[in-house]
């Protein structure tokens, strides 16, 4: 299990990684600002997660744990699952595999920021600091906290108002950092319970054996470590409102005892025979088809058909239009105005590129993009070709792959972002070039040789990696090289191609 740091009053820091040496390196650095807790393994983090009664603020997560640790996947899934038991927790990935595409990926997962190995622990300890001085995320509206003018966002808010001030239990569904928490609070601030407790269990966040006992609280004695009676949130939510977060996480022998309180409201303490009674409304969230779990066993039809009495389905950020722009005027807002700067401007390149990207981290990955851009460009206009560092590639359209990725051609050095520039550039190159010494083969070899030599920098000299970045297979790529070293290319350039 993961070891602790002595300390009390500070924030709390989880480090996970494998390697002991790094782990107490970083531990000795940080330990004078954080409380600091180490893990070596995603399973003994997610162990050490579910024993707390709350979450540490910050994470620093290595990509290459076992049993992988020469691949980034274990790192992936670690990051998000820590979001889906602590969606506010901030996670800074710290790795040894400084590839951007891993760096882009965990982003897009939910990571604020990427730090390749080594790092120098005055600036990283700089960066976690900055990162819990920016306020939560804030309601943008007292009443309905979902921004946005699209018409799917104005159907969740007529579904919000509606269902209200209905007792029935409601299920709200969507994918993960798309709102849903937003969407329960703001049922529950339309409601006539609207001044009574508001409480949120998040599912997956509580190991299986401790759930029952939150839920529905416990006598003294009833087990190990009870030494005595506590009630649970059923209890402590009294006639207002409870949020059961990630509802698809609830073990399968406790969704019976679920039911027969959304039956009848009837539910024992463990280690009691005593019957209570809850006045509680609840809401269920979750990012999981219940519907496949259902089929999978995972999940009880009957359990499933009480809960979505009203459904709510949280609509994801690429359905949103211009919302994506409406969250980015927001969320830049308050950032510049907490640590009062100036704040960044989109041209129009980028601007066109933000709405193209899918955001498959939704309003999370919003957010943390533009915690980037805040720190990164404060009082600057952002192009293109910056923008799309912050972006996974796999989200983006093809089309707009290509073109926020294709350069002038020299002397310019920038990057257009639309055909007629690039159709400019070259007719500016072939007035420029005395007549008869321009040569278009010469010229798209050296075209070729660029693009090959900045997918193998980007892949760090793997050629199927390059291959892939590049669109082709690996047996082209390397008749590619040969060719150009063959042929085309000096005996010099030749060489810096292998």
């Amino acid at each position: 299990m993961p070891e602790t740091a002595n300390t009390t009053d500070k924030p709390s820091l989880l480090i996970v990684d494998d390697d002991p040496l790094i782990a107490d390196t970083l531990d000795y650095f940080l330990r004078e600002d954080f409380r600091i807790s180490t893990a070596g393994s995603r399973p003994e983090a997610i162990a050490w997660l579910q024993s707390q009664a709350a979450p540490p603020a910050l994470a620093l997560v290595d990509l290459g744990l076992p049993p992988t640790p020469h691949r980034p996947q274990e790192g992936f899934t670690l990051i998000t699952e820590l979001l889906a038991r602590a969606p506010k927790m901030r996670i800074v990935v710290l790795s040894g595999q400084n590839d951007s595409a891993n760096a882009r990926h965990a982003r897009s997962l939910g990571a604020v920021e990427f730090v390749a190995k080594p790092a120098a622990p005055r600036q990283l300890r700089e960066l976690l600091l900055r990162l819990l001085d920016i306020a939560p995320e804030q309601d943008a509206d007292a009443d309905l906290p979902l921004l946005g003018d699209s018409p799917p966002i104005y159907k969740v808010r007529a579904q919000l108002r509606q269902y209200a001030d209905s007792p029935f239990p409601v299920l709200i569904e969507g994918e993960s950092g798309s709102g849903k928490e937003l969407a329960a609070a703001s049922l529950h601030k339309l409601s006539v319970r609207k001044g009574r407790p508001y409480l949120t269990l998040n599912c997956a966040a509580i190991a299986p054996t401790l759930i029952e006992s939150a839920l529905f609280g416990h006598a003294k004695g009833a087990f190990t470590g009870a030494s005595s009676a506590r009630p649970g949130y059923f209890e402590e939510a009294a006639d207002g409102t409870l949020l059961l977060d990630e509802i698809g996480e609830l073990p399968l022998e406790l969704q019976p005892k679920l039911l027969r309180v959304l039956e009848n409201g009837g539910f024992q303490r463990v280690g009691e025979t005593q019957q209570r009674q809850s006045q509680a409304r609840v809401i269920a969230a979750t990012n999981r088809d219940l519907k496949q779990e259902i089929r999978a066993g995972r999940f009880r039809p009957d359990l499933y058909h009480r809960l979505s009495v009203f459904t709510v389905t949280v609509p994801p950020l690429r359905e949103l239009g211009e919302d994506r722009l409406r969250l980015l005027d927001y969320f830049r807002s308050q950032i510049a105005a907490q640590f009062n700067q100036a704040t960044f401007t989109l041209g129009p390149g980028a601007e066109r590129l933000w709405m193209a990207y899918e955001f498959p981290g939704n309003v999370r990955e919003l957010r943390n993009i533009v915690i980037r851009l805040a720190t990164r460009y404060a009082g600057q206009t952002i192009a293109a070709e910056d923008l799309m560092e912050e972006f996974d590639p796999g989200n983006l359209p093809e089309p707009v792959q290509a073109t926020a990725s294709t350069p002038t051609m020299p002397p310019t050095g920038k990057v257009r972002d639309n055909r007629e520039a690039l159709i400019e550039s070259a007719r500016s190159q072939l007035i420029a070039a005395p007549e008869g010494s321009f040569s278009l083969d010469a010229t798209l070899m050296r075209w070729e040789d660029a693009y090959i030599e900045a997918a193998r920098r980007q892949a760090n000299g793997n050629i199927s990696q390059a291959a892939r970045l590049l669109g082709i297979n690996r047996t082209t790529l390397y008749n590619r090289l040969d060719t150009l070293a063959r042929e085309r290319l000096p005996a010099s350039d030749a060489e810096k191609l292998r």
